[in-house]
């Protein structure tokens, strides 16, 4: 303190110099109205300036739980569209069994770790058995297809992710209905494999990837990518077709989770088949 006092009394002089000058220019500016207007309209610029950049701090420091908020109302929607679907039906396929009308629930989750480098790679999120997340469960994102739900904990999940060379996923070619698999070859993040199409199909680049729907996991027409590149060697069976993955996985931040509530009922019914055939 008394250090504060003594560098004060030191200089005294040029505190009194800033002071009668303060004082001045408030004399000015309050006595002529054109050296008034202008120093408020200043001082109106840099206050503006001043909130504009806090709040813009303010922004970047709220964007996880604005994207939070999104990833739910977008899981909300989702269920709003596939219950949609079914309501616009023609009235002779009109369908009342509410197990079908509730077949998907969908949870947001964030994304807490991620691996894109490895050829297994694995997804860590922010829900677990607290959140009804349960092993086998699909993983979307808004831009397609993301993984499957591994293990669980009481308030984490691992996901087994697309990007993982023993997942294959059934997949529909869209413009022509023909049917393949999609599975990693662990190189490219951004490409997987699509294949067993057969040489009498003209797949294009441009072509829309999505999930056949012949899974109790992934709902039916969740995107996946679009043809990337076509080949077809000679007297092969099957084209070699790599598709560019529609989400990239180095930018991915939030998921959905896909709880099928008949995935039981189909899985067991399959089983039984198996073991008569046996």
């Amino acid at each position: 303190m008394e250090r504060l006092i003594l560098f004060v009394y030191q200089n005294r002089a040029f505190f009194t110099f800033l002071l009668l000058e303060f004082f001045c220019t408030w004399l000015i500016v309050e006595n002529n109205a054109y050296q008034g207007s202008k120093f408020f309209n200043s001082s109106n610029g840099v206050v503006a300036t001043m909130n504009a950049l806090s709040q813009s701090v303010r922004d970047y420091f709220m964007l996880t739980e604005v994207n939070r908020t999104l990833s739910e109302e977008n899981a909300i929607l989702k269920k709003k569209v596939t219950q949609q679907r079914i309501d616009i039906l023609p009235p002779q396929y009109t369908i009342t069994d509410s197990s079908f009308i509730n077949q998907y629930d969908f949870v947001s989750a964030k994304v807490v770790n991620n691996h894109v480098d490895m050829v297994k790679n694995f997804i860590t999120i922010d829900k677990g058995l607290d959140a009804g997340i349960e092993p086998g469960m699909a993983v979307i994102s808004p831009l397609g297809i993301v993984g499957k739900v591994k293990l669980v904990s009481s308030h984490y999940g691992v996901v087994t992710s697309i990007l993982h060379i023993d997942v294959m996923v059934s997949a529909v070619l869209k413009r022509t209905e023909h049917f393949g698999t999609i599975q990693w070859d662990g190189s490219n993040p951004d490409l997987v494999d699509f294949k067993y199409i057969p040489p009498h199909v003209s797949p294009v680049v441009g072509d829309t990837v999505m999930c056949s729907g012949f899974n109790a996991v992934f709902p039916e027409g969740t995107m996946i990518g679009v043809v990337d590149q076509v080949q077809l060697n000679k007297d092969a069976l099957f084209y070699d077709i790599k598709v560019r993955l529609s989400q990239d996985f180095r930018k991915l931040s939030f998921v959905t989770i896909v709880k099928n509530n008949r995935h039981v009922e189909q899985d067991s019914l399959e089983q039984v088949i198996q073991k008569l055939e046996r």
